[in-house]
């Protein structure tokens, strides 16, 4: 996720950015029909993108500190397994990342710092030390309820809350739920990005896609992806309707406004099977 925002925005200052990627494609935690939109569009941008690439060695050439924002020495050589060595001015290394707890003193109360589900139920944790994702607003919802709760407060915690999620690519991908492999007896409907009318004002050339994944038992959306521009700003409305439990024959009479983006929502309940239209 990283690697892909970071490609993006540093392409569009101009940078000539080749992504050595470990694995067979981006994003492997989203739904294919994302990542594979991303890469397009990385591509088409410029960004050179290896796929199955491992690095064996790198050096660089009077290396020294130059401060942030400045080109710390000379190239960059990077040594492949497979292909021609690549130089560059700079790497950004994006291999993810893991809490610091190493000086926390949790050993003091017989705590492995490098397993947090296994830790007591007593023990109330949040932000990036839980093992929970790691976003911001999923640190502030968490904080939220965990505060209410150690204030005495009545706040009950709900099962399985989702964790909403936005890549700030180009297109942006946002996405919530389970992906569509997790959930097999779910009904997947998927329309172009285009289909809505404010969605096709906001630039000539509009690339992306919407899908939601419901529960045939009780109809409800279960999941949402939206891949376009500021597709970001339609996630938080499939949150709602996935923490709420909204029938889609219910949605139905969420009328969005014309012409927005939102009329996503009137063309992804339209390709629903008519029988999901009833109570």
């Amino acid at each position: 996720m990283i690697a892909c925002e970071a490609a993006t925005w540093m392409q569009a200052l101009g940078s000539a950015v080749t992504m050595v990627v470990r694995g067979d494609q981006l994003l492997t935690n989203q739904e294919p029909f994302a990542a594979q939109a991303v890469l397009k569009s990385l591509r088409r941008s410029g960004v050179d993108v290896r796929f199955n690439a491992t690095v064996t060695n790198c050096e660089r050439s009077e290396a020294r500190d130059t401060r942030l924002g400045r080109v710390h020495g000379g190239a960059v050589r990077l040594t492949l397994e497979q292909g021609d060595p690549i130089e560059a001015d700079e790497i950004l290394v994006a291999v993810g990342r893991r809490p610091r707890l190493n000086d926390l003193g949790l050993e003091q109360i017989e705590l492995n710092q490098n397993d947090p589900s296994a830790w007591p139920d007593w023990l109330v944790t949040g932000g990036d030390a839980s093992g929970e994702a790691p976003l911001t607003h999923w640190g502030k919802y968490r904080a939220r309820v965990i505060g209410a709760q150690l204030g005495g407060a009545d706040e009950p915690e709900l099962d399985d809350v989702p964790v909403p999620q936005v890549i700030f690519t180009d297109p942006q991908v946002a996405q919530v739920g389970p992906l569509q492999g997790e959930l097999p007896d779910a009904v997947a409907v998927r329309v172009p990005f285009n289909s809505a009318a404010g969605a096709a004002l906001l630039r000539d050339h509009v690339v992306g896609e919407a899908q939601l994944l419901v529960d045939p038992t009780d109809r409800v959306v279960r999941a949402a992806t939206f891949v376009g521009p500021e597709a970001g700003e339609l996630l938080h409305a499939a949150t709602i309707a996935i923490v709420g439990r909204v029938p889609v024959h219910l949605l139905r009479h969420a009328v969005p406004s014309y012409p927005t983006a939102s009329e996503l929502w009137l063309r992804l309940l339209e390709e629903l099977p008519r029988e999901f239209r009833s109570a």
